[in-house]
């Protein structure tokens, strides 16, 4: 079943706030799931929303935007994804995809997809010409960007944990926006 759900684009701080105990829910859900977002195990709601509020300064000053799925029937958060801003002057025209995570019931709907969407969009009218991203080797993520035209570009062994703490590989992609 595909989801009808369309991501609200996060512009502000307060906007961002607003949404602190649903990104936390999601972001808890992702990490019970053994999912490989730079987070622990032992991540609570209180940490997991201390550090979304903490991204509330990186999004007031427009180097960061996050998008945020809700089911369409009862506003629960389904997804997050995230798009940063280089803040160097000599590399303004790319970002950085991060955080992309939906609830594991939710999976396999297409939210992933559409969170996805949104920030490639948001990048291209942003005149952003090239995406980065990384993803655990191996992950439906990994899938997931290969579907949508990223490319490959390196694999790092132990780059990062999982939430247990086990080193595992890596994947690196790229997207240039003005092919595609």
């Amino acid at each position: 079943m595909t989801t009808t759900t369309t991501p609200v684009r996060l512009t502000t701080g307060p906007e961002l706030l607003a949404a602190v105990d649903d990104l936390a829910d999601l972001l808890v859900d992702a990490v019970a799931g053994g999912s490989s977002v730079g987070f622990l195990a032992d991540l609570d709601h209180a940490g997991a929303a201390a550090w979304w509020a903490g991204r509330a300064p990186l999004v007031a000053d427009g180097r960061g935007t996050v998008w945020l799925a809700r089911d369409p029937v009862d506003g629960r958060a389904l997804g997050t994804v995230s798009l940063v801003r280089e803040a160097m002057p000599n590399g303004r025209h790319r970002a950085e995809v991060v955080k992309l995570m939906v609830r594991r019931e939710a999976r396999g709907r297409g939210t992933a997809t559409a969170l996805l969407a949104a920030a490639e969009a948001a990048a291209v009218a942003e005149g952003l010409t090239l995406l980065m991203l990384d993803t655990e080797t191996g992950s439906p993520a990994e899938r997931l960007y290969a579907r949508r035209g990223w490319i490959r570009y390196g694999v790092v062994p132990g780059h990062a944990t999982d939430p247990t703490g086990v080193p595992l590989p890596t994947t690196f992609f790229y997207k240039s926006l003005s092919a595609a």
